[in-house]
């Protein structure tokens, strides 16, 4: 029996281990997304341990975008769209998940909003599984959720906000190998009925971030400036709905 008991803890913790190392070896951020971590004449970026903050320079940004990541991807990866949004006039948090997975962190957007204190307007977004996070916290707390950005990505059934007076914005591409056109037209009936659904002719599921090519996805035929441009603008779109 001990010969048992020692050989099921040897292969649970050889599972934990391979797990962890797996979950720490995410897709690399590109070097165009590490150029946009610098500070410039339109965009003041601040990098800690928990999360990076990405303000206007003029003007004072009184609604907030907190942004997850997607899965075992390097959160810096997204640096290149979120500072762009910046630029219009918000004040964008992207934050770093543990293991890179933002199912261990859902509530994050908490500390960030306790932080952030002059922000008077809330939106929450996410990539893939970060947008998924992203939609259970907001179905947690409609009370400090005005909006929702998703980028490929859709709520769990368990958090339906087909009847949340919420705005939402589904961006979704067409060659999308891992959140498809099919899981992207289900989950329409978890989304209010005003959402704004944003195809991206010819995009993927890896050009919405800068990190490569996710396994599994489909070859996009357009650039990724041209699939972020698109990006951007639709969630600026959102957020001015909000207000500034």
């Amino acid at each position: 029996m001990t010969r048992i008991l020692l050989a099921i803890f040897t292969l649970l913790a050889l599972g934990v281990i391979g797990f962890v190392l797996w979950a720490n070896t995410p897709l690399a951020a590109q070097p165009e997304a590490l150029d946009a971590l610098r500070s410039d004449s339109q965009v003041i970026v601040e990098v800690n341990s928990e999360w990076i903050t990405f303000s206007p320079v003029t003007g004072t940004a009184r609604t907030g975008l907190v942004f997850y990541p997607g899965g075992r991807v390097d959160y810096r990866a997204y640096a290149l769209p979120l500072r762009r949004i910046a630029a219009s006039g918000y004040r964008v948090i992207l934050v770093r998940m543990p293991l890179n997975l933002a199912f261990f962190a859902p509530e994050k957007a908490s500390e960030v909003i306790s932080e952030f204190s002059e922000v008077s307007r809330w939106v929450i977004g996410g990539h893939s599984l970060g947008g998924a996070m992203a939609a259970a916290y907001a179905y947690r707390h409609p009370e400090q959720i005005q909006g929702l950005v998703l980028w490929a990505a859709y709520p769990a059934q368990a958090n339906s906000l087909s009847s949340r007076p919420l705005k939402v914005v589904s961006i979704y591409a067409t060659r999308d190998g891992l959140a498809t056109l099919e899981k992207i037209q289900a989950s329409r009936g978890l989304l209010p009925p005003d959402t704004r659904w944003v195809a991206i002719e010819g995009g993927n599921h890896s050009q919405f971030g800068s990190y490569g090519l996710q396994p599994g996805d489909g070859e996009a035929t357009i650039s990724m400036q041209q699939q972020l441009a698109q990006v951007v603008e639709a969630t600026v779109d959102l957020l001015e709905e909000i207000g500034k």
